[in-house]
């Protein structure tokens, strides 16, 4: 079944914020039915409103995504409001800056939870339903840091990576069911989570002097993110799966 034959409905997760806001906002702007899955409900509610507001349908749903109950229900939320979920983006995430051998069993297990664990979550909760109409679109934020490495976020990096992985992974097994499954790994984009990092002290001398190595010259914005998102569900890219779309100004290439 062709999806252009129904409707759009997407969840997007670490939708009240950020890339998963801005991605959120430009799907809902093409005509999808979005499902803003976040761990802050007041926060999702909020950018739901104001997708409303401008025109588009959106539904907000507190959930958290290293909890497989928390994300049943939410889906269940969706199939009832909305319908059958036919497009996922994970882009909820989590980071954390700490020396290696003062990582602790925890913090390795809460990272990995919320990026790797939480993504596995959502697509084994939504995959049904587009095995059952022979179409879905999956794309998975991971990071560039996936490639370069990082210093002080080995947990994160490792739980990025894992998603690059995954998603090949994923994409070999259902692209014969009329799913694609792709990654973007975002470099150096303004978001909330860059700015606690400047603030921190984990970049250096900080934005600008980035800027600088960026051959674009300029910071990734959450829309660049979002527009390559926007094309990935498209109905143009049903023979792109498995891949790694980097959007990173040139950074990493």
């Amino acid at each position: 079944m062709s999806g252009s034959n129904t409707e759009k409905i997407a969840v997007v997760t670490g939708g009240a914020s950020g890339i998963g806001l801005a991605i959120a906002q430009r799907l809902a702007r093409d005509g999808v039915q979005v499902a803003i899955f976040d761990l802050h409900g007041d926060e999702a509610e909020a950018a739901a409103g104001k997708i409303r507001a401008d025109g588009g349908s959106a539904l907000a749903i507190a959930v958290d995504v290293a909890n497989r109950q928390s994300v049943d229900r939410g889906v269940e939320q969706v199939q009832s409001h909305l319908g059958r979920v036919n497009i996922l983006v994970n882009s909820a995430g989590k980071d954390r800056f700490e020396p290696f051998l003062s990582i602790s069993e925890e913090s390795w297990n809460d990272i990995l939870a919320v990026n790797l664990t939480g993504t596995f979550h959502c697509c084994q909760a939504v995959l049904p339903g587009m095995v059952e109409a022979g179409w879905g679109r999956i794309v998975n934020i991971s990071s560039s840091s996936a490639h370069s490495g990082q210093a002080l976020m080995t947990h994160y990096v490792a739980s990025k990576a894992g998603v690059i992985g995954f998603t090949k992974a994923l994409a070999l097994e259902f692209g014969p069911m009329g799913i694609t499954v792709n990654t973007i790994p975002p470099g150096f984009i303004d978001t909330p989570m860059l700015r606690r990092s400047e603030k921190a002290g984990f970049l250096g001398k900080g934005i600008d002097s980035h800027i600088i190595r960026t051959p674009v010259r300029r910071a990734g914005r959450p829309e660049d993110i979002a527009a390559a998102c926007a094309f990935l569900v498209s109905e143009e890219a049903e023979y792109i799966t498995g891949q790694v779309i980097g959007v990173n100004g040139g950074r990493n290439t």
